[in-house]
């Protein structure tokens, strides 16, 4: 019984981390992905636009 006992915690976690694993490769993409990516880009253009007019260009 000792083996059991010593073997059931380490499959748990395995569990755990696989299903953690599955479920974050699920939740990649899909329909939202598109949205996802233009909030991205809107934010990131910001930021450049931002930076350059902090910064002049002839200096």
């Amino acid at each position: 019984m000792d083996y059991v006992s010593a073997l059931v915690p380490p499959v748990v976690m395995a569990v755990f981390f696989i299903s953690l694993i599955v479920i974050i490769v699920k939740s990649q993409g899909g329909p939202n992905k598109t949205k996802e990516d233009a909030v991205v880009d809107a934010a990131l253009a910001r930021a450049e636009s931002v930076k350059q007019t902090a910064r002049p260009e002839n200096v």
